[in-house]
């Protein structure tokens, strides 16, 4: 059985309930990661064998990750928020911070009957599916300009309670949704350009550069969410968005920009900072 339970199982279950301990991983898989200089060795090894069907595939997938390739390309998912997200090679691998951007937007959206969420830049689609999994009600959209993402979006959620789709930014949404969300996520890309060079082996090489890089100062996406946000949102409704904690008062000054009113918030435990903007007219 699946470690974590699927997006679509979520949907139907409840979240983030502690997943079943994993088959004992065979000595010579450890070794050859921990040779490869993994740190975490002895989990991802547990992680391997039990993804694996055949003794083939778990010496191709150790193969790969021995190599460089991302944890969760090569299982082919990730866990967030409980879930099991589908990631294919190529595509942004979620990170655990970002579940503090889950959490404060579900937060904003539980008083709502039915709220209307969209998650802009959204990769593989893991904030909206866990919003999704998280919010009963909810009608949920998310939307991406890679078509890489798009198609493993599409895999994690499913019509009608979401709906993907293709473009940049506001663009690819449905102009029914202008001036009808009640919370929108973006995680759009924040790290500087020439910061890019200084990223892990596994995301400089193995994730899109779309999803990394910000411009100059890292906010280059993020001001062109802020700018257009008030003509999406209901009159109080939020635009979130994942910042660093160096960049957050470059991040609300966008909102403020945008007409907005800002709140910072940070999680020490996952090293998260939001940026929260809400529309007061």
């Amino acid at each position: 059985s699946s470690p974590i339970p699927s997006t679509a199982q979520a949907f139907e279950a409840a979240p983030f309930a502690p997943p079943p301990p994993f088959p004992v991983a065979k000595p010579d898989v450890v070794a050859a990661l921990r040779a490869a200089g993994c740190v975490f060795a002895e989990d991802e090894a547990q992680l391997l064998t039990a993804s694996a069907r055949t003794p083939s595939e778990l010496a191709a997938m150790v193969e790969r990750r021995a190599a460089g390739h991302p944890l969760e390309h090569v299982v082919g998912w990730a866990e967030f928020c409980g879930l099991r997200i589908t990631v294919d090679p190529g595509v942004f691998v979620p990170r655990r911070r970002t579940e503090f951007l889950v959490r404060r937007a579900a937060a904003l959206c539980r008083p709502l009957r039915a709220p209307v969420v969209v998650d802009l830049c959204c990769g593989s689609g893991a904030v909206a599916a866990a919003l999704a999994a998280t919010l009963g009600g909810a009608k949920v959209h998310a939307a991406d300009i890679d078509p890489a993402a798009v198609r493993c979006a599409r895999r994690n959620l499913v019509p009608p309670r979401a709906h993907v789709h293709e473009g940049d930014l506001y663009a690819a949404l449905p102009s029914r949704l202008r001036g009808h969300i009640d919370v929108l996520v973006a995680n759009a890309p924040y790290v500087p350009t020439a910061a890019i060079g200084l990223l892990p082996t596994e995301a400089r090489e193995h994730e899109p550069l779309v999803a990394l890089d910000g411009g100059t100062d890292g906010l280059d996406v993020q001001r062109s969410v802020a700018r257009s946000a008030a003509d999406w949102l209901v009159p109080g409704g939020h635009l979130l968005v994942e910042t660093s904690r160096r960049q957050a008062p470059s991040s609300a000054q966008a909102f403020a920009d945008g007409g907005l009113c800002v709140e910072v918030a940070q999680c020490e435990e996952l090293d998260a900072t939001v940026v929260i903007g809400t529309r007061t007219r």
